[in-house]
C-alpha cells in the first residue's frame, strides 16, 4: 500500500497539533496493547511496496532524523535488533540523528549510559530532552536567569547546574528567576506547595513536557509532568508560560537550529501520533510513523481517513507510515539512489 502526503500533512495553515486533545488518543492506543504487540508480530514484510514521486523526492533531501527512543530504537530495555544496522547505514549514508525524549528525569548523560548499555554507541551531540531544550528557551528568552526552583530529580537537576544554572533551595527568601517544573518521581509535598507559591508570585513558569502519567507495566500510575501542572493550576490558577515536549516543536527546532537544517531537511520518527508526528507537522518537518510500538496501523489509517475529510482533523496523520526504521531506512537509501 503506498502511503503518499496527500494522507499525512495537511497545509502548512492548518492549526497547531496540541497537548489538548491527545489524551483520549492515548488512553484508546494503551489499552489496546496487546493487540498492538500481536500485530507488530505479524508484520514481517515492509509495509510500503512502492512510493509516490512525491514522497521519494522528500526522502532524497533528507540530512537528519530525529529518533523517538521507547517503541521506535528499543522497547523498554530490549534494544530492536534492526536498530544498530540502521545506524550504521544512515551514517554511512551522511544522514545525522538525534535521539528525543519526552522524559527529563534522567541526565543526557544518564541517557547516554543506557544507550551504551544496550549497545548504541552516542554522544551528547546525538541526544535532545526535554531538559535540554528547557535550558535552551530559558537562555534564549531570560537570558540574565541564573536561580532556578525545579520540580525535578536529581539527575535532572545536575543537566541545568551544568549549563550554569543554580539550583534554589526550599526557601521563601531564596527567589528564583524561573520556576521549572517537570516528571519529579522524588517530589515532596513540601516542594510542590512551595512551587505552587512561586507560580501565585508571577515568577516566569516553564515546563518540560505535557504528560500527565509515564507508562509503565507496573501496578501502579506514575504522575507525570502535566499532573503536577494542574495541581498547580488548581492551587493558584496559574497555567506554564510554556510547555514544552512533544506536540511543541520547541525540540525539533533545537535540533534544526543546532544543526543548520530547514524543516524539509529532517525527519521525526516515532510510534505516536499524538505527540511525535504531531510534532513534525507543528514544526513543518518530515513525519514518520513506526509501526513497532504504540499505534496500530488500524488506528493510523483511522487517522488519515479523518484527515482526508475533515479541514480541521482532532490528529494530523504521517507523511509515511513504516513497519519500522529498518524499513525507513531502506526507503531512504533507495530514494537517494544508494
Amino acid at each position: 500500500m503506498v502511503q503518499s502526503s496527500n494522507v499525512g500533512r495537511i497545509a502548512s495553515g492548518g492549526h497547531l497539533c496540541t497537548s489538548f486533545h491527545y489524551f483520549s488518543l492515548s488512553l484508546r492506543i494503551v489499552s489496546n496493547f496487546g493487540k498492538i504487540i500481536k500485530n507488530n508480530i505479524v508484520m514481517t514484510t515492509d509495509y510500503n511496496k512502492e512510493l509516490t514521486p512525491e514522497i521519494r523526492e522528500k526522502l532524497a533531501k533528507i540530512k537528519h532524523i530525529a529518533l523517538d527512543m521507547d517503541g521506535t530504537i528499543y522497547m523498554g530495555s530490549r534494544l530492536f535488533p534492526f536498530t544498530p544496522g540502521f545506524l550504521e547505514d544512515m551514517t554511512k549514508a551522511g544522514v545525522g540523528y538525534s535521539f528525543l525524549t519526552n522524559n527529563p528525569t534522567k541526565s543526557v548523560a544518564d541517557y547516554l549510559h543506557k544507550l551504551d548499555r544496550l549497545g548504541i554507541k552516542a554522544d551528547e551531540g546525538n541526544m535532545y530532552t526535554t531538559s535540554l531544550a528547557a535550558i535552551d528557551y530559558i537562555k534564549e528568552t531570560y537570558p540574565q536567569a541564573k536561580k532556578l526552583f525545579m520540580l525535578g530529580t536529581p539527575s535532572m537537576v545536575s543537566q541545568f547546574e551544568k549549563a550554569g544554572f543554580e539550583a534554589c533551595s526550599n526557601d521563601p527568601e531564596d527567589v528564583p528567576d524561573v520556576l521549572v517544573v517537570a516528571f519529579d518521581t522524588t517530589l515532596t509535598y513540601p516542594r510542590l506547595c512551595r512551587a505552587a507559591w512561586w507560580a501565585s508570585q508571577g515568577i516566569p513558569y516553564v515546563a518540560t513536557n505535557p504528560d500527565r502519567v509515564c507508562p509503565t507495566d507496573q501496578k501502579t500510575v506514575l504522575v507525570d509532568c502535566g499532573s503536577l501542572q494542574k495541581c498547580i493550576e488548581h492551587a493558584t490558577g496559574r497555567k506554564p508560560d510554556i510547555v514544552l515536549g512533544k506536540p511543541d516543536p520547541t525540540m525539533l527546532d533545537g535540533i534544526m537550529h543546532r544543526h543548520g537544517l530547514k524543516p524539509e531537511e529532517i525527519i521525526m520518527t516515532g510510534d505516536r501520533i499524538y505527540t511525535d508526528t504531531a510534532m513534525a507537522h507543528n514544526a513543518g518537518a518530515v513525519g514518520v510513523l513506526v509501526l513497532s510500538g504504540e499505534t496500530t496501523l488500524e488506528t493510523a489509517l483511522k487517522v488519515a481517513e479523518d484527515a482526508r475529510n475533515n479541514p480541521a482533523p482532532e490528529f494530523f496523520p504521517p507523511d509515511l507510515i513504516v513497519r519500522d526504521i529498518r524499513e525507513l531506512g531502506d526507503l531512504i537509501l533507495r530514494s537517494k539512489g544508494i
